[in-house]
């Protein structure tokens, strides 16, 4: 199918849009923009600057995606914003473009919910099949790994990494960085116990579930430290694939400054 424009639709001179797109009224398209085969952007949305939209995205109305980076020290270089395919983008949300500070792009994955009024910053990079639900807000240089979930108005600071299938409650301020498997919560977000329900429904083993909450009974709640748990879970037959990921994970957390492994990347 060719691409539908609504005439009140502003696309400027250079940009690029593959079959089947379709753009509602009052969007405003940079000419920077390249969207990808059989997009929706529903009314009033803003794709400026260098943004590149792959397949079969869903854009809400008044998402701005590819603003400048909210970062002071960022002086008009030409950064970018990638999104990957099948993404629904609700009203509101907002992705900014990265910065010079890391790879000068922010990214979002495949397969991902954002809800309304979430903020994506600057460098910040999403994996896939991620649901952040409405309000949240992703500080600079966030990393947010693959089936994550984070609950209605969670703040993240610059610089965590949320683990893998890891859940954050509603209303949460994380500061430090969020164990793959782990559901936390607080003010600051701690891990409160292990994700079962989203393991669950992951399709991950009884067998792989039942290690890494041992796992976390060990470390969270006995407190015998990573090199000592990882000696009791292989004496058990319990040291799997994903309960080494995990321990890989929280030694790197360990590594980093106020319990985000990613400030010893800051820091260099």
């Amino acid at each position: 199918m060719s691409v539908s424009i609504h005439p009140t639709a502003l696309v400027e001179a250079g940009a690029r849009l593959d079959d089947d797109v379709r753009v509602g009224p009052y969007c405003v398209i940079s000419g920077g923009a390249e969207i990808g085969r059989g997009t929706t952007l529903a009314n009033n949305v803003t794709v400026v600057g260098s943004v590149s939209l792959g397949s079969d995205n869903m854009i809400h109305p008044y998402a701005v995606i590819g603003g400048e980076p909210q970062d002071l020290s960022y002086r008009g270089s030409s950064t970018r914003v990638v999104i990957g395919d099948r993404n629904v983008i609700r009203e509101h949300v907002t992705i900014s473009r990265g910065t010079e500070k890391e790879q000068g792009v922010t990214v979002v994955g495949n397969g991902n919910y954002l809800m309304a009024a979430c903020h994506v910053a600057h460098d910040c990079v999403i994996g896939d099949h991620v649901i952040l639900a409405n309000g949240v807000l992703l500080g600079g240089h966030v990393r947010v790994q693959s089936h994550a979930s984070l609950s209605g108005s969670v703040a993240v600071h610059h610089w965590v990494t949320i683990g893998e299938w890891a859940f954050v409650a509603g209303v949460s301020r994380v500061l430090h960085d969020v164990p793959p498997f782990m559901l936390s919560e607080g003010m600051p977000a701690r891990p409160r116990c292990v994700n079962t329900v989203g393991l669950r429904r992951g399709g991950f083993s009884r067998e792989a579930i039942d290690a890494v909450s041992e796992s976390f009974r060990l470390l969270y709640r006995a407190k015998v430290g990573l090199d000592s748990a990882r000696e009791i879970l292989r004496s058990q037959g319990m040291l799997l694939p994903d309960v080494e990921h995990l321990l890989e994970f929280l030694g790197c957390q360990h590594g980093g400054r106020h319990g985000r492994g990613r400030e010893q990347r800051r820091a260099a």
